[in-house]
């Protein structure tokens, strides 16, 4: 005889249910550098390639937040035609010039208890050391702005010299396979307060319209032409 206890039982109900997808949403960072690119669309196309994305269907995603559910996770291969969501950022160099992309996540923690997680990218021509250092203030910016307080982070750059006459590329991105595939379903958060501008601190919005013209009756006519107001 099994004996299953009510809240076990509304947990496999819960499981169960049509439709159900996995909370968590996996990701991982992962840097390319491609030096010998005929063009810089060249190079981009042989970036994607060696950073695990050449067969995919690729959507690059904007702004700071990331799903609430996300989870890093060991880099892994993409089926061939998959939909993958990623943050992404590519430095161009050319020539023997070099350039340098980063990209880094947090694991954070609203003052209200609630987890979340935030992304930065960064693109320069400055070197690694540089670079490195700039995404890490990226990062404690965006935190700042949000007033969250980081648990864990991690941090991903890589630097690329252009071969002679050639176009380069370096790439760094958060990868996301399975973000897209949960849709609508994902779990979002409460709506914060304190995060917008205080009333007495907006800039005061001073508009400046032309007098409008006067109201004509159907078939009425126009009056003097030259006494129009053409003035602001």
């Amino acid at each position: 005889m099994i004996t299953i206890s009510f809240k076990n039982l509304l947990l496999l109900s819960n499981i169960m249910k049509p439709g159900r997808v996995p909370r968590t949403c996996h990701g991982w960072l992962m840097t390319a550098v491609a030096p010998w690119g005929e063009n810089s669309e060249d190079a981009y196309d042989q970036g994607l390639v060696e950073l695990g994305l050449g067969d995919t269907r690729l959507i690059e995603a904007k702004g700071a937040m990331l799903p609430l559910n996300f989870e890093a996770t060991p880099p892994r291969a993409l089926p061939m035609g998959s939909l993958v969501e990623c943050h992404m950022a590519t430095a161009y160099a050319y020539n023997g010039s070099s350039a340098c992309a980063g990209v880094a996540w947090a694991s954070c923690v609203t003052p209200e208890g609630n987890e979340c997680a935030v992304v930065a990218t960064i693109s320069t021509e400055l070197d690694y050391e540089e670079t490195s250092l700039m995404l890490r203030r990226n990062l404690q910016r965006r935190l700042a702005t949000r007033d969250l307080e980081v648990i864990s982070f991690d941090v991903a750059v890589d630097e690329v010299t252009a071969g002679s006459d050639h176009h380069g590329v370096a790439m760094a991105a958060l990868i996301m396979p399975n973000s897209l595939s949960m849709g609508g379903r994902q779990a979002t958060g409460p709506i914060r307060g304190g995060l917008t501008v205080p009333e007495e601190k907006q800039q005061k919005r001073v508009d400046v319209k032309a007098p409008a013209a006067p109201a004509l009756r159907p078939g009425s006519k126009r009056g003097n032409r030259s006494n129009t107001d053409f003035s602001l």
